[in-house]
């Protein structure tokens, strides 16, 4: 084979593997194509969000956190300067001064509040009421008006004792009078006597009306004073028709109406009102427990107790034992303790149910 020969193959060689490796990337180009033509729209969206939320994890891991270098504080020689002002944050920021420190609760018990002053508010007297000047939940002073009866035949017989009264005054002055008169007349006959000018029946007569006289203004003194008491009773019985309070405190029940009748005691098959209304002094609150006989002797007078109400079970009162009941409840082995409220508050009512616990400092 000549040279001229192996030129020319080699030419064809080359341009058949030319054409070859076109055939082969025309190929791929039309595949990549056809790819691309057949992805859609929402296709890149979701690339190019997967695309950003990869980028943002690995700029949140790989970038360091940066930190403001904080500023050195200003420096000042004044001794004015190195004091905290009042009322500054390093005043307030001192601690708080310590508080006593009470052990645990070494006794639990449970009972009700009570009011050592509580009263039906009655009429000494039976009668019609006329009026009643109080509601429940009323504040009252001591003396203040509650209620009114119907008190004409009162005002009658104070009227009728008054002028009896005054009839006797009269009658009184009267005695004192015709006393008078007889005392001059037996001064006069002893004169005469001296004299011989009177008889010594005269005298003897003069004397005997001075001392029945006398006698009558002693026993006219006496009934004056029984018609004064007359007075004074009729007065009191006036004054019984108006019912006041006997202490200061606040209405919790109101038991009658104007109309009705009230008495003392209940008569008229019980139609008969026998109080008027329910008066209790809020100052006289205390709490009263029921603490089984077993551990009676933990507790003593003026032992601290912390109380809570089943109305404000995060409330904390406190107070103090103020004495135990020396009897014992034999049906629930349980004795009775009285304690202290140490301070009052408007929502302590009576007959609230309360816990305790007993301290033992």
């Amino acid at each position: 084979m000549t040279g001229g020969d192996e030129g020319s193959n080699e030419g064809s060689k080359a341009e058949l593997l030319r054409q070859l490796v076109n055939q082969d990337s025309d190929a791929e180009t039309a595949q990549y194509q056809a790819v691309a033509t057949g992805l859609r729209p929402w296709h890149w969206l979701l690339v190019a969000l997967l695309s950003a939320l990869v980028g943002g994890m690995l700029v949140a891991f790989f970038l360091p956190a940066q930190s403001r270098p904080t500023p050195p504080p200003a420096v000042n020689s004044s001794p004015e300067a190195a004091m905290p002002a009042a009322g500054s944050s390093v005043e307030k920021a001192l601690p708080a001064s310590p508080q006593p420190v009470i052990s645990a609760a070494i006794l639990n018990a449970s009972g009700y509040v009570t009011a050592r002053r509580v009263a039906t508010v009655s009429a000494e007297t039976m009668g019609l009421i006329t009026e009643v000047g109080v509601e429940e939940g009323m504040h009252v002073k001591e003396g203040q008006v509650l209620a009114r009866l119907d008190d004409r035949k009162a005002n009658v017989n104070l009227q009728l004792t008054q002028a009896q009264t005054q009839t006797q005054v009269q009658s009184l002055k009267s005695v004192v009078t015709d006393l008078e008169e007889a005392e001059r007349v037996l001064a006069r006959l002893s004169q005469l006597e001296q004299g011989n000018f009177s008889s010594e029946a005269q005298r003897t007569r003069a004397e005997t009306d001075v001392a029945k006289l006398r006698a009558s203004l002693a026993s006219g003194q006496a009934e004056l004073e029984v018609a004064r008491l007359n007075v004074a009773r009729a007065q009191e019985t006036l004054d019984d028709h108006t019912i006041r309070a006997p202490f200061s405190g606040v209405i919790t029940a109101k038991n009658a109406q104007p109309g009705e009748i009230v008495a003392p005691a209940a008569a008229g098959g019980g139609f008969t009102r026998t109080g008027i209304c329910t008066l209790v002094d809020m100052e006289s609150l205390e709490i009263q427990v029921d603490v089984n006989e077993a551990y009676i002797g933990r507790v003593v007078p003026g032992q601290k107790v912390i109380a809570n109400l089943d109305a404000y079970p995060k409330w904390d009162i406190p107070a103090s034992v103020i004495a135990v009941i020396p009897s014992a409840n034999r049906a629930k082995a349980t004795v009775q303790v009285r304690i202290k409220i140490s301070q009052l508050d408007s929502r302590i009512l009576p007959n609230m149910g309360v816990k305790v616990a007993f301290f033992d400092e």
